[in-house]
């Protein structure tokens, strides 16, 4: 790796020759793969029985700074692994899973959470898995595509206390004293990316890191409002300079008011501290240090009387907002609500022709959200109604609170299974009813399936499909 000589320059002068040189020999190495499981879908009840042979899984090291990571001891061709399309486990980078422990520190009662810059979706499965019972998590991009696959990956998580939204960071500022905990996981140079992606150290500049730290400013203006007295900003980049890391968190301590707070860690973690000699706790993820990519982090809370000038006005047009634009509950075909375990829990509405389910406990956050945002996807989407017929959703396959007893159920081989995710016909056994069936693999939901007969018609989303007809030659499975 032919890393910037400006680069070198500043980080040897932040770290120290001996680490700088240390973080130099990491970074000509491989990275790490890890992942972390959704036991909401490989766990039967939460008792740790397995639905699936997990002696990979079970064989590989512990991140242990999470208590669902894992690493590989190789990367596996996940495209080619259907479980990884049901959601089962999700590739994610393991220095950014310590956003647990900090959950898990100051987190333990439901909460509203906004992950602001969310896309693709790895903190934001992590966190909706790590929040007390009876969480809301809002997850936003402002890109549309990202937002579009950062829909993609929730849905595939399965929960229904979910909404993802696709806007500016701005667009929340309105929405005063709305989030418990807000992870800003913000725009950066990318530093702590340069093992895994060459286009990083290509565009990394000194002005670039320039016009970061100004940004990342913005966006934490502009969102400090949304955050409730009292309640947890998470800052987080995947950086290494000062600017961007401890010299924004002194400015949101000074500039904002915040409290900087303390996450307890462990020495074998090998978490490094502030570099610039500041009294305030910071975390930092360097690969000669951690096993894992440059990460860093701190926690500061909002002051209890931190007063937001509008929110008294804001609190009225909440309550306003949400008495109008509650989800309208009819007309909405009875097999809907029997398709839903714990149907009570929800409110159901139609929007356009997709029935949508949402739980009640958030209808006045949902019904605000709604006001103010673009919301691309919230809670469950139960089906389509096309005529009398209602045509079960993916999202409803996936969820961990579909009713699988409601439908005929058929599971499928491997070639089977990778045959309809990439959308082709797939013929059942003809013991299979005719009908809307679920169609599974290893236990796992995959999708929905019309059986006819001769053949199924596959409702898998087109968008989502494995698009290549290519397989390795040879398959590693996480399971």
């Amino acid at each position: 790796m032919n890393l910037p000589a400006e680069f070198v320059e500043r980080t040897r002068k932040l770290m120290g020759e001996k680490a700088y040189n240390e973080l130099e020999t990491a970074l000509q190495g491989d990275a790490p793969v890890s992942i972390r499981v959704n036991r909401a879908k490989c766990l039967e009840g939460g008792e740790g029985k397995s639905n699936h042979d997990t002696s990979l899984v079970a064989d590989a090291e512990s991140v242990p700074w999470s208590s669902m990571g894992v690493y590989l001891s190789r990367r596996p061709t996940f495209t080619f692994d259907p479980l990884f399309h049901a959601g089962c486990y999700y590739v994610q980078e393991a220095s950014s899973m310590f956003v647990e422990q900090v959950l898990r520190t100051y987190v333990s009662e439901p909460a509203v959470m906004l992950d602001l810059c969310a896309a693709p979706g790895g903190k934001s499965t992590h966190a909706r898995s790590v929040l007390p019972e009876g969480s809301l998590l809002v997850a936003n991009e402002v890109m549309r595509n990202r937002s579009q696959v950062l829909a993609e990956n929730l849905i595939k998580w399965g929960d229904a206390d979910v909404v993802v939204t696709n806007n500016d960071p701005a667009d929340f500022s309105g929405l005063v004293d709305l989030f418990d905990v807000i992870l800003t996981d913000v725009p950066c140079s990318g530093e702590g990316m340069f093992r895994k992606d060459p286009v990083a150290v290509d565009e990394w500049s000194v002005d670039n890191v320039q016009v970061c730290w100004q940004r990342q400013r913005r966006i934490l203006t502009d969102i400090w409002p949304a955050l409730k007295s009292g309640g947890l900003l998470i800052y987080s980049t995947c950086t290494y300079n000062k600017e961007e890391d401890e010299e924004n968190v002194a400015w949101i301590a000074h500039e904002l008011g915040a409290e900087v707070l303390e996450v307890p860690v462990s020495p074998e973690w090998g978490i490094t501290g502030n570099l610039i000699g500041g009294e305030f706790p910071v975390y930092r993820f360097l690969p000669h240090k951690t096993k894992g990519e440059g990460f860093f982090l701190a926690v500061l809370r909002k002051r209890e009387d931190d007063k937001t000038d509008d929110r008294a006005d804001n609190k009225k047009y909440k309550q306003k907002g949400a008495k109008g634009k509650q989800p309208q509950a009819l007309p909405v075909p009875r097999e809907a609500k029997e398709w839903l375990q714990h149907a009570d829990d929800f409110i159901f509405g139609v929007k356009g022709t997709k029935v949508v389910a949402f739980p009640k406990a958030y209808i006045s956050e949902y019904a605000l959200l709604q006001q103010n945002l673009r919301v691309i996807h919230a809670g469950v989407t139960i089906g389509e109604i096309k005529g009398k017929d209602l045509i079960p959703d993916h999202s409803l396959a996936m969820s961990t609170v579909l009713n699988k007893n409601i439908f005929p159920q058929a599971e499928l081989t491997y070639e089977q299974a990778i045959a309809y995710l990439r959308k082709e016909a797939v013929v059942l056994d003809a013991s299979v009813p005719r009908g809307y069936v679920l169609l599974s693999y290893k236990g796992a939901p995959l999708g929905f399936a019309k059986n006819i007969g001769n053949r199924a018609n596959n409702l898998y989303p087109q968008e989502w499909r494995i698009r290549s007809g290519y397989l390795p030659e040879e398959l590693f499975f996480v399971w």
